[in-house]
């Protein structure tokens, strides 16, 4: 898409430009009761709950404040037990897998916070071309792996870095394509610690959401079906370029959260955070990238709050151009308070 061509006829461009708005800090969260805190370890797993683990670390956007309690459980059995032990504190549980998706909040969260991404396992049926993996399993790696094999259907999903619970959720997509596309089904825990076996259409996909958004279900493995006898080079190959599209357009020196903002169509949200003259915008340590306008980066000592806040201008800027208001793709977890 060239930036020179004229916009639709829908979208009515303003004339006023609200002046930049000077970085705010949030108020600092309370230093929790050191003695009330203490690691535990759940009977008969090899299970730690840490208190007070940063998320920073966890996220793409490397910010963010401290789980109350974390967990990074291996098996099904050490997730059942960390439910478990949750519910019994009376503690809300969230699911962390590649933090790709993610601003968590300066203040960080309450109760108890999953982390999936070693909760891994991947089966390959040569005969039927399903692929069988855990919620940790990073997306990028499927992809390649289903590439080699000459298994067409993942070559999208090489540039996203999430895990494929991620996906699920977030029906996380590219080039056109999405997880809807190949999903057969996804295994998910209620928080009474039943396991559901749910199918596509009971999961509510539209374009970067699913029925799972906000739920307390959380998704353990799913299933995906890809198409198989294609030749393994050309897969490939095929699959080489999109990543190498996704490097030359988007910016991945720094850290960021991928695309912020959903595409309301028919321009993209980048297009019109561009025409709005707003690349480069910074408030704080976060900044609107210059090569993709849809790409909020951490330039370097960002907060969640300055992130937050440059998310909220985009908004209100777009909106006075466009009189269209973007929806964040970002999925923003704790308190954030506007000053």
């Amino acid at each position: 898409m060239t930036l020179s061509q004229d916009p639709p006829s829908i979208l009515k461009p303003s004339t006023f430009i609200t002046p930049n708005i000077p970085p705010k800090t949030e108020a600092a969260p309370p230093k929790p009761d050191p003695l009330k805190y203490s690691p535990i370890r759940l009977p008969a797993t090899e299970c730690l709950i840490k208190p007070q683990v940063s998320l920073a670390p966890f996220t793409s956007f490397r910010v963010g404040g401290p789980a109350e309690w974390f967990v990074s459980p291996r098996r099904a059995e050490e997730m059942q037990a960390s439910i478990d032990w949750a519910n019994q504190e009376g503690l809300p549980v969230t699911l962390l897998g590649a933090g790709s998706n993610l601003l968590v909040s300066d203040r960080g969260l309450p109760g108890l916070v999953i982390c999936t991404r070693h909760f891994r396992h991947a089966h390959f049926d040569a005969e039927t071309g399903q692929i069988t993996a855990g919620a940790g399993e990073p997306l990028v790696r499927l992809a390649w792996q289903a590439a080699e094999r000459g298994w067409e259907g993942l070559e999208w999903a090489v540039g996203i870095p999430g895990t494929l619970g991620g996906a699920v959720v977030m029906n996380a997509g590219a080039h056109g394509d999405c997880t809807a596309d190949v999903l057969v089904n996804a295994h998910v825990l209620l928080p009474n610690g039943t396991t559901e076996i749910l199918l596509p259409g009971d999961l509510g996909f539209n374009y970067r959401t699913s029925a799972l958004q906000g739920d307390r279900r959380l998704v353990t493995q799913a299933t995906l079906q890809l198409k198989l006898g294609a030749d393994p080079a050309q897969v490939m190959a095929a699959t080489t370029t999109h990543l190498k599209q996704r490097q030359t357009s988007q910016p991945y020196h720094l850290p960021s959260c991928g695309s912020v903002f959903r595409n309301p169509g028919p321009q993209t949200a980048g297009w019109l955070i561009e025409q709005a003259g707003l690349k480069g915008h910074r408030i704080g340590g976060a900044q609107v990238a210059q090569r993709h306008a849809n790409f909020i980066l951490n330039c370097g000592g960002a907060t969640a709050y300055d992130i937050f806040q440059l998310i909220r201008y985009v908004q209100q800027q777009v909106e006075q151009h466009w009189s269209l208001r973007l929806e964040p793709e970002v999925k923003m977890l704790g308190e954030f308070q506007l000053a």
